[in-house]
Parts: C-alpha cells; sequence; structure tokens
C-alpha cells in the first residue's frame, strides 16, 4: 500500500520499556525525508512520510529492529467489540500467580536456617526452576532481541542477574558441594571469601523474578486504559436515527445516514450529526462539546452540531456533515493527536538503567578477568563475577516505583484522587502554570436564580412565584432553573392554565386568574409593555456580567426581572487561593462570553482570563503556553477539554464531568470539588519524592554492595539479607504516604 506525502500512523507490538520505543523513533528517522514519533505509553508511531512510501516500507523497518508494526483498523471497518479480557494481561497476571506461589517458600528456606531440611536445596530447585525459565520468559525474550540488536535494557539485566543466579547454583548442586545432604547456608554476616562451589543464589533469581514480573502486571493493567479516551468519545454520539426519505420516517443506523439527509431529532435526543435545522425550534444543550453552560436557542438555517442534546422542540435537520469530518471526530482526532504527540516521560528506573545496565556488565566482566589474569581459580573467579551480576540485579529497584505508586495511588483513591501512572508525577514538580476550565470547574455548570428586580408596587416573592409557575411547565433549562427557586423559596407552585410555548421568545398562560408573560423583552414588546427605567438598567448591567435575564408581565403590565447564571462552588475561590500558595499561576479558559469569565475570574481571585475560545482553541492555548515555557496543568470537565487535558504537561479531570474528560486525564478527581485539585498535586509531589528516594537507596545499596562483590568478599547469606533489607526499607518508605493528609 503506498502513502502520499502524510502522516501514518502505526501500531506498535513487543515495546517493554520506553528504550525501546527510542530504538524504533531512531530505526524509523534513519529513513530519508520521514519523520517518526513512537509513544511508548499509547504503543502508536506516527510518521510523516514524503510521497510515494510504501507502508510496507516503514512496517519492515520496524520489524528489522524486533518489533512488529501494523497499520491501524480503518474507522468505519466493523472492528470486534473491546473484550474484558487482555491475553497479554492474563498471561502475565498466571505467571505473576504462579511464581508467588513457588517464590516464598525458596526465600523462606534461604533465608530461615531453621527450614534447612536435609535436601531443602533440592527442593528449592524444584520450586524455584519453573519460576527462573517459564516465570522469566518474558524477560528472557526481550533481553535476546536486544542482544541481536546490540542494544541493553532494564530487560537485559533482569535475564542476566536471574541466568547466572541459576546457571550457577546448577553448577554449585551438581559438580559442587551444594548438592550434598545435610548443606546449609549459615545465617551469619561476616565477609569471607569462598570458592562459591557450596552456594546456591536460587532465592535471588526467583525473587527478583517474581518482584520484577509483579511491577510488570501493574503496569500493563494501568496501560490497558489507553484506548479509552477514544472509545468514550466515540460512544458520545447517538447509535439510531430516525430519517426522512420521501417523507416516509424510517429508524437507520447512524452509519447509513448521508449528507443531505434530513432526519428528526425530539426533545431529550441527541442530535445525530452536524446539520443545518430546516424546520422547528428549540434550545440545544451542547455544553458537552462548547463549555457554554446557557442553551443555544436555534430554528430555521441554524447549523447544530452532532452528540448534542435537543433540551426543548422538535427539529427537522439536514446533514451537511457525517462520519469522520464531524466536530465529534474532529474531537477524537484532536485527542488522539495530542497523545501520539505528547512528550514522553520516560520512567526513572529505566532511564538509569540505560546507564547502569552496561556499567554492571562491564564490571562483572573486569571482575572475571581480573581474578583469572591473577592466578585464582575460574570457580572463584566465576563467583565473583556472578556475585556482581547477583547483586546489582535490581530487586529493590523493581519494587521502588510499584510499591511509592501502589501506596500514593491507594491512599489517592481514599481521597478521590485517580492518578493514573508514574509518568504523570515528574510533571506535578515540574507545573507552573494551572488552567482552569471555566463551566463544571470552578463553577456549577448549572443555571441558578441569582436575583429578582420587581417594579415598584410588585412584590419580589409574588413575582418569582407567578414566573415560577409558569415556567415550571416549560422544558427549557433556563425555565427549570427559575421554577426551582420558586418552590424552594414560595412552596409548592400554583397550576398553570392556557400555557402556550412561544418559540425562541419564551411562554405565557394563566396562573390564579392572572394573565403571566414570562421570556425576552421582545415577548413583552409584543403586548406593547416596556420596562422602568430603573428596572430596564438593572436588566443592562446585568448582561453586561454575562448574566441571563428574563422579563415578567402579567395583566397588562411589567412587573419587573430574573437573573439567571451559572454560580461559582463555594470552595473555589479556597482552591485559587492554595494553588497560589503552591506556587501555581492560575488563568481561567472558557467557550464563554467574556463578561462572565471576568465576572468568575474576579470572584474567585484569578486575575488571567481567556475567553471565548474553541476546542480547539483550548489545545493552542495550551501549545502557546508550553512555547512559552510554562509546564501546564489543565483542569476541565468536559469533551471541550479532553484534547486540552491530554496536551498539557498534567490534565487534571473533574469526576463531575463527562467520561471523555476523565480518560485523557492524568489525574480524575471523583469530587467535583476544586479543592482535590491542590490534594492531588500535593500527593502526586509526595508520591514522586518517595520514589526518587526508595531509587536513590535502592542503587546506593548496589553501588556499595558491587565493589564488596568484585573483590570476592560477598557471602551469600549477606547478599540476600541485604537484598531482603533494601526491599524491605524501600516497602516501608512507600507505606508512609499511607499517613498523607
Amino acid at each position: 500500500m503506498s502513502v502520499s506525502g502524510s502522516n501514518v500512523e502505526l501500531e506498535i507490538g513487543g515495546m517493554t520499556c520506553a528504550s525501546c520505543a527510542m530504538r524504533i523513533e531512531k530505526k524509523l528517522n534513519k529513513l530519508e525525508g520521514v519523520a517518526a514519533t513512537v509513544n511508548y505509553a499509547t504503543e502508536k508511531a506516527k510518521v510523516s512520510v514524503p510521497a510515494g512510501y510504501e507502508a510496507a516500507q516503514l512496517i519492515a523497518e520496524v520489524e528489522k529492529a524486533g518489533y512488529t508494526a501494523a497499520l491501524p483498523v480503518p474507522k468505519n471497518a466493523k472492528a470486534p467489540a473491546p473484550t474484558d479480557t487482555d491475553p497479554e494481561l492474563t498471561s502475565l497476571r498466571q505467571r505473576l500467580i504462579i511464581s508467588i506461589i513457588l517464590t516464598v517458600p525458596v526465600i523462606a528456606m534461604a533465608m530461615i536456617p531453621a527450614l534447612q531440611f536435609t535436601y531443602w536445596q533440592w527442593a528449592s530447585l524444584a520450586l524455584a526452576a519453573p519460576v527462573i525459565v517459564w516465570g522469566a520468559w518474558p524477560f528472557h525474550t526481550a533481553a535476546w532481541t536486544n542482544l541481536r540488536h546490540g542494544a541493553a535494557t532494564m530487560d537485559t539485566l533482569i535475564s542476566m542477574g536471574t541466568s547466572a543466579a541459576f546457571l550457577w547454583s546448577l553448577y554449585a548442586l551438581f559438580l559442587g558441594s551444594a548438592g550434598m545432604p545435610g548443606m546449609t547456608h549459615p545465617f551469619e554476616f561476616t565477609l569471607s571469601r569462598s570458592d562459591g562451589t557450596a552456594n546456591i543464589y536460587l532465592e535471588v533469581g526467583a525473587g527478583v523474578t517474581m518482584f520484577i514480573l509483579a511491577g510488570r502486571y501493574f503496569e500493563k493493567r494501568a496501560k490497558r486504559q489507553a484506548g479509552a479516551a477514544m472509545r468514550a468519545l466515540l460512544e458520545l454520539g447517538a447509535k439510531d436515527v430516525p430519517v426522512l426519505r420521501g417523507g416516509i420516517e424510517a429508524l437507520i443506523p447512524v452509519d447509513e445516514l448521508h449528507v443531505d439527509d434530513e432526519f428528526i431529532v425530539r426533545p431529550g435526543e441527541k442530535i445525530a450529526t452536524d446539520g443545518v435545522v430546516v424546520s422547528g425550534t428549540s434550545a440545544v444543550d451542547a455544553s458537552m462539546l462548547t463549555g457554554e453552560s446557557v442553551p443555544v436557542e436555534v430554528g430555521p438555517a441554524d447549523a447544530v452540531t452532532g452528540a448534542t442534546v435537543n433540551a426543548g422542540g422538535r427539529l427537522v435537520v439536514r446533514a451537511t456533515r457525517i462520519g469522520a469530518d464531524t466536530q465529534l471526530a474532529q474531537m477524537a482526532r484532536l485527542v488522539e493527536e495530542a497523545q501520539t504527540g505528547k512528550a514522553e516521560v520516560q520512567r526513572l528506573a529505566d532511564r538509569i538503567s540505560g546507564v547502569f545496565v552496561p556499567i554492571v556488565i562491564g564490571i562483572a566482566v573486569v571482575t572475571l578477568a581480573g581474578w583469572l589474569i591473577a592466578g585464582f581459580p575460574a570457580a572463584a573467579a566465576f563467583t565473583a563475577a556472578v556475585a556482581v551480576l547477583v547483586i546489582a540485579c535490581p530487586c529493590a529497584l523493581g519494587l521502588a516505583t510499584p510499591t511509592a505508586l501502589l501506596v500514593g495511588t491507594g491512599r489517592g483513591a481514599q481521597m478521590g484522587i485517580l492518578i493514573k501512572g508514574p509518568e504523570v508525577l515528574e510533571s506535578t514538580r515540574k507545573v507552573d502554570t494551572v488552567v482552569l476550565d471555566k463551566t463544571g470547574t470552578v463553577t456549577t455548570g448549572r443555571m441558578a436564580l441569582v436575583g429578582v428586580t420587581a417594579e415598584p408596587g410588585t412584590d419580589a416573592e409574588e413575582l418569582l412565584r407567578l414566573a415560577g409557575a409558569l415556567e415550571d411547565a416549560s422544558e427549557h433549562p433556563i425555565a427549570q432553573a427559575i421554577a426551582k427557586a420558586a418552590t424552594a423559596q414560595t412552596g409548592a407552585l400554583a397550576s398553570v392554565e392556557s400555557f402556550v410555548n412561544v418559540e425562541g421568545k419564551g411562554v405565557q398562560g394563566v396562573v390564579d386568574g392572572h394573565s403571566v408573560v414570562v421570556g425576552r423583552e421582545s415577548l413583552l414588546a409584543e403586548w406593547s409593555l416596556t420596562l422602568s427605567p430603573a428596572v430596564a438598567a438593572a436588566k443592562a448591567a446585568a448582561e453586561n456580567d454575562g448574566q441571563t435575564v428574563v422579563a415578567v408581565a402579567w395583566d397588562g403590565a411589567a412587573r419587573g426581572i430574573l437573573i439567571v447564571a451559572d454560580t461559582v462552588k463555594p470552595t473555589s475561590g479556597e482552591a485559587v487561593a492554595q494553588l497560589k500558595k503552591l506556587g501555581l499561576s492560575p488563568i481561567l479558559l472558557t467557550g464563554d462570553n467574556e463578561a462572565v469569565a471576568r465576572r468568575i475570574a474576579a470572584e474567585v481571585g484569578i486575575d488571567d482570563v481567556i475567553a471565548e475560545v474553541l476546542p480547539k482553541d483550548k489545545v493552542d492555548v495550551v501549545t502557546r503556553l508550553q512555547r512559552e515555557g510554562k509546564v501546564v496543568a489543565m483542569v476541565g470537565d468536559g469533551v471541550n477539554d479532553a484534547p486540552a487535558l491530554v496536551q498539557a504537561d498534567l490534565g487534571l479531570a473533574m469526576g463531575t464531568g463527562t467520561d471523555v474528560a476523565i480518560e485523557a486525564s492524568d489525574i480524575a478527581l471523583v469530587r467535583g470539588d476544586l479543592r482535590s485539585a491542590v490534594d492531588a498535586i500535593r500527593l502526586s509531589r509526595k508520591t514522586l519524592g518517595t520514589i526518587k528516594s526508595n531509587l536513590f537507596w535502592a542503587f546506593a545499596y548496589n553501588v556499595a554492595a558491587i565493589p564488596i562483590a568484585a573483590l570476592g568478599m560477598l557471602n551469600p547469606m549477606l547478599a540476600g539479607a541485604a537484598m531482603a533489607f533494601s526491599s524491605v526499607f524501600v516497602v516501608g518508605n512507600s507505606l508512609r504516604l499511607r499517613a498523607f493528609r
């Protein structure tokens, strides 16, 4: 398949760490005219190629590096439904469970002399062999792939260390004195030279395999959610649509809809695709896509967007864009592009191991050569070299990240903070700017009555009571906000007679014998009714602040106005103050108009405001801030925030928002309280600090122990005890996160 000069996406398989992604990237970028970005987290490559390139050439190049590549399934193809079972995850889980069952007795026998019965060493071999060979098979195969391509990763060190421990144990058992009946490992903390043939390292080989498998399993389980944002986005759209063909209504799957087809949207239904209203008027709730809290009034010739909700009357819409051309699909593409292009944050352990692994292998080789040149027996030389690999084998290192992450994320979950992986934590340390979406994040995202201004001689409570009773008969979100406030303040609402909905203008009817009109000022004008100068001035002031104003009249006279607006959450001001204390600069970002944005920002203490932005503009704003050298956190809750949440260095989604935003974020906040964003950043920074201290001590232990091993003075029991202590230390250090408040 030939590809034109454009971007090609490839799905990559077989990567085990971030350095794999770097290797594939380098391989592809060596091709003339090709620019590639490989993302380990999403397991995808985005490749910019000149015209005439064959996709097969790119795939072949990836395969040469030892990995698999394939073109993604076309969006219109009937892909199999995602299942709950992941074969790779299931395989890892099986390996981990069986490895734990077999390894625990091996470690116990090696560490506790009282358990070392007559032939305990042979029992250890029977239990440890399946773990080191079968359990560690993914590491061995990855190490072999790396070796064939002249590279070394953490897999290389794990494979070499466990294999060396296993092979030397076999040598000691079958050809040395370790297989003799009654052999024991004395529990002593002394340094002494030995030829090594009386020592076995099975607990080290099996223990390391078990711990690393646990880390890989939890990593894989987290990565399985990688495509969930895309699936959630595409699930938003309507599934079936009533279409008019030849004047007859027929229900068809939305996939079969064509451009210029006319379809029906009833109240409460999602609009099937982007189009233009042919007939009918209604209020459309577009907040899921635009972030605009006030429903948009639409009528004939007005454009509407797919996946938005018809909140009012019946509409007939002519389809103008379908499938991949719709705004929803374009937004899905934005999320995908942001995911692929996001700067990779390699794991700390992998980054250090890039230098650490070759150095350890070099020290082991130098140790072997040095002992042989000095005239020592080959057994002693090999023992020292193996001891270097064994003591350097990353047991505590394998625990450093997963344990801190598990405890930190567990504590977060108790507090309603869901951290999605170790890559997230690094961003929190560097963040200096926090971009806050307005609707649903800083504000409640729901319309509420915020003011009543009555004409002279009119009782404000009576004004609300009569208007609320009439509005209660309407489905419009603004009407419902007024009715809710009226019920709360005046009790049960009166019944309405002769109710009429004046499309696009308001409602009228009879309440308690009064002929009541509620709606736009233009509706009152039709009855030759005008507001007094004082009330008209109050109306203008409210509208300048971005609030929505509804006029009320009855019995032939204007009686006052009701002011409706999206309200600030009670804790938002406190949260903004706390963000500033953390050294972050808050910016309010919204699709709403400038007046509304400025009013809300002033109320919560934010100075910087960016208003009237479209979904794509939100991504551009975040990108521009990043280009200015800022490290950006984004807090949002709507579908329109999803691409910006992915583009930001740190994305935080309010759990009261949409599934798409939650899935696209790095951290999900279960509570709809902005203060939880502050807690999330604090907890993430604390967890990252714990991981760093764990890694420091894990490496410090290796660095201190390697020279002792190289000198041939490492008692295997002491090595085992030291490894156990380093692991216990790392776990204990991680458990301190449970006390986070």
